[in-house]
């Protein structure tokens, strides 16, 4: 085979691969349950996590907002804002063993909010601290659901 064949072949397969590269769809969510297990009631039956690159930096961005019993579980993180975002949320800060370190109620948009002592945040539907009477202190259960079964994980 003449090399220009062979180059055309290449540079080819080449085009093929980076094009697919920017064509592949986002990430399909990873889902997981969060439970207060001191009170015994569930902050999010069906919350995604965002535990990578992109799923932490996309958050909740575009979308109109949350709905009950649904959140986000952003994994490692110690700091959010709302900027661009259309609807109040809810912030419930956890340490490595998944206690509460901190709550932001209602929080709108166009904030910025932080606690240098968590090592992941829940992001809820406006309301589901008050509703669910969560305080600091409190340990969370978190359950990842996956293709193969349920395992509890702690951060």
């Amino acid at each position: 085979m003449p090399d220009n064949v062979v180059e055309k072949q290449e540079a080819r397969s080449i085009l093929q691969r980076i094009t697919g590269l920017l064509r592949k769809e986002p990430p399909v969510p990873r889902l997981a349950i969060a439970m207060n297990e001191t009170r015994g009631k569930p902050l999010a039956t069906r919350m995604e996590v965002a535990d990578n690159s992109y799923t932490r930096r996309k958050g909740l961005l575009g979308r109109d907002g949350l709905e009950p019993g649904t959140g986000l579980w952003i994994y490692p993180c110690e700091s959010v804002h709302t900027f661009a975002m259309r609807f109040a949320i809810d912030l419930v800060y956890l340490d490595r063993d998944c206690v509460v370190k901190k709550l932001r109620s209602s929080v709108p948009p166009g904030r910025l909010s932080a606690c240098f002592s968590a090592r992941s945040v829940i992001e809820l539907p406006a309301g589901t601290i008050g509703a669910t009477g969560t305080q600091i202190g409190d340990r969370i259960a978190i359950q990842r659901l996956e293709q193969r079964g349920v395992h509890e994980q702690r951060t």
